[in-house]
């Protein structure tokens, strides 16, 4: 069984109710309308309000089609909040410097849901809220693959550097030339006269 109630241009801004509502998501009824009544927050008694609504839309839609349910055994499907219209209003405030901001009134709209069907994993999250998550899971499984490319690569790096440090280092040993060998002195009486000296002479 499941059951919506909505709260339409409820004064205050949309970002501070979303605070209060994030923590009844998912949570059973009974225990939402407790976290409701201890949270010092304004918009949590128009919000415990709403909720109360939908659970006797419940209640009365139960008793509508002839089935018997537990008020208590009801959980909060679905939460959400809208930003509503800004009334239009001329007035200004003071500002630093000489100057002025226009003063806005926000509005939001509440939308609530419920249902007797228990979550599986305790929370549920509104379609918004999933789609943020999935986007950031996509991030997320992104980044790592890059993180652990990046360390594949250092790890290769640092692999060949450690062999290339155990590899041999085999030095070229240069071969030295032998030196000339001395040319021996020949005898005085056994000097050849070379053509040169015949042509002098």
């Amino acid at each position: 069984m499941e059951a919506i109630a909505k709260t339409r241009h409820l004064k205050g801004s949309p970002r501070k109710a979303r605070l209060v509502i994030d923590m009844i998501r998912g949570v059973n009824v009974s225990r939402a309308l407790a976290i409701l009544r201890f949270t010092d927050k304004r918009a949590a008694e128009p919000i415990a309000k709403t909720l109360r609504s939908a659970i006797a839309n419940a209640t009365f839609k139960a008793e509508k089609q002839n089935i018997a349910i537990d008020p208590d055994d009801l959980y909060v499907k679905a939460c959400f909040v809208d930003m509503g219209a800004h009334k239009n209003r001329r007035r200004m405030r003071p500002a630093p410097q000489g100057r002025a901001y226009r003063e806005q009134r926000h509005y939001c709209h509440i939308t609530i849901e419920v249902s007797s069907d228990k979550p599986e994993d305790g929370k549920v999250r509104n379609a918004k809220t999933a789609a943020t998550a999935a986007d950031g899971e996509t991030k997320k499984s992104a980044t790592s693959k890059r993180a652990a490319t990046k360390k594949t690569d250092a790890g290769d790096r640092t692999t060949k550097a450690k062999q290339a440090d155990e590899t041999p280092r085999v030095e070229e040993v240069e071969t030295a030339t032998p030196p000339p060998a001395p040319v021996a002195e020949a005898a005085e009486g056994n000097v050849e006269a070379t053509p040169t000296e015949e042509k002098q002479a």
